[in-house]
């Protein structure tokens, strides 16, 4: 980068720049090729892939699932976002952000479009009345954080992450900047956490599940490369003890896994129909039968 760059009085895009994710990256929205949605059996369809934002939603469900909650059965069906899928015809209709996760009810007629994943859990909390406090002031306390996590988290993915891991030239201010910010939200979370089990006091809520795939993976590793050393996070007590208790929960296991093509192909499982696909349809199985 020069160091007498000056910006244009009008920027223009350039899709050489950008780095990792340039070829999915544009200035405009709107599709760029004709495609239709998947449709399966279930009531509930989504169309995601697991990074944070899209494991809060499978993370819900999975608890939704495992409290009984049989309406909640659902299809989530893989979307490529380094491929464009999310450009698709049919997912722009669904979301006309292109972003994952997307959700269609088709259990309510007309079928219902739900985009982000902060109104996804939302919604679907108020639809079963699970995993959104009763009580007011709770339940506020809980929307609170969720909000918060909506609001933080794109300093945490698309600030830090991109500029630490993933741009292609290593900017000093640009970390920094964001390396700072990160480490105050830790410590905003690390200072609640010090006086609660979970987000909205005792009560395990759609709060924990919208955070913990960002804030609980700072302090465990494997995300933006060594991001856990570089900044400290295994030094926010309180974070971690949050952490490990929700990562030992089986719905959240399940739920980190669901449209997973990444990591130990034992924990990927690309598409979830049946609850039987945990088992028989991960990526390990399915290379074994070819």
């Amino acid at each position: 980068m020069s160091d007498d760059y000056t910006p244009p009085k009008v920027w223009t895009w350039d899709a050489a720049n950008g780095g990792e994710f340039a070829s999915i990256n544009r200035p405009i929205a709107g599709p760029t090729h004709d495609k239709d949605l998947p449709v399966g059996k279930h009531p509930l369809q989504l169309y995601s892939l697991a990074t944070p934002n899209g494991q809060k939603v499978a993370i819900l469900l999975e608890e939704l699932l495992a409290a009984g909650h049989r309406g909640a059965e659902y299809d989530a069906w893989l979307i490529r976002i380094g491929d464009g899928d999310q450009f698709g015809s049919g997912f722009v209709e669904v979301n006309p952000n292109s972003k994952i996760p997307a959700l269609m009810d088709h259990s309510v007629t007309p079928p219902r479009r739900v985009f982000e994943s902060g109104s996804i859990l939302l919604y679907l909390a108020e639809k079963f009345g699970a995993f959104l406090p009763k009580d007011p002031a709770a339940r506020t306390e809980a929307l609170n954080w969720l909000f918060w996590q909506m609001g933080s988290a794109p300093f945490l993915g698309g600030g830090f992450g991109h500029f630490f891991h993933y741009a292609p030239v290593k900017i000093e201010y640009a970390i920094n900047r964001y390396a700072m910010e990160v480490k105050r939200q830790m410590d905003v979370l690390d200072r609640h956490l010090a006086d609660h089990r979970f987000m909205a006091g005792e009560e395990y809520s759609i709060a924990d599940m919208a955070i913990f795939p960002w804030y609980g993976r700072m302090t465990t590793g494997g995300v933006y490369g060594d991001a856990v050393t570089f900044l400290d996070g295994k030094s926010y007590k309180n974070v971690v003890r949050w952490n490990d208790e929700i990562a030992a929960r089986p719905a959240v296991q399940r739920g980190m896994m669901v449209n997973r093509t990444s990591g130990e192909p034992s924990e990927q499982l690309w598409e979830r129909h049946d609850a039987s696909d945990f088992e028989l349809r991960t990526q390990d199985k399915l290379d074994a039968q070819e």
